[in-house]
């Protein structure tokens, strides 16, 4: 099982960058799979999330600046990112959850209850 995440960079604010996480080893549309980010200094914190049906859920602070998406043929997650701040700059990561989790709203998903990770995406952001 891997989860391989690309498309991090160094962009101006108000900028776009799209990241891509490509699955395999298991199947992404069975599964609540989501975007965390670590910021410098601070824990791991759920950004978005999309669940087996395809409804996605996003974190207050996303604010319509983000949109989770997946590909289910070709099994990747894709987190579009614009009007970035200096703020979000971080790591972001993507994971899978077990089969039979259920998606939270709001993005307030825990790291612990997800046990698939990539291995992160630097995305920095300057003003």
């Amino acid at each position: 099982v891997q989860l391989l995440e690309s498309g991090g960079g160094s962009v101006q604010a108000g900028g776009s960058l799209r990241l891509a996480c490509a699955v395999s080893g298991l199947t992404a549309s069975r599964r609540c799979m989501a975007w965390f980010r670590q910021l410098p200094g601070k824990e791991r914190e759920g950004v978005a999330n999309v669940d087996m049906y395809d409804n996605p859920t996003y974190a207050d602070f996303v604010k319509g600046r983000l949109t989770i998406s997946r590909d289910n043929a070709k099994n990747i997650l894709y987190l579009q990112m614009g009007s970035l701040k200096p703020e979000d700059t971080g790591t972001y990561f993507c994971a899978a959850g077990p089969l039979g989790l259920t998606c939270s709203s709001g993005g307030k998903d825990q790291p612990s209850l997800y046990n698939t990770w990539g291995q992160g995406t630097q995305v920095t952001v300057s003003s």
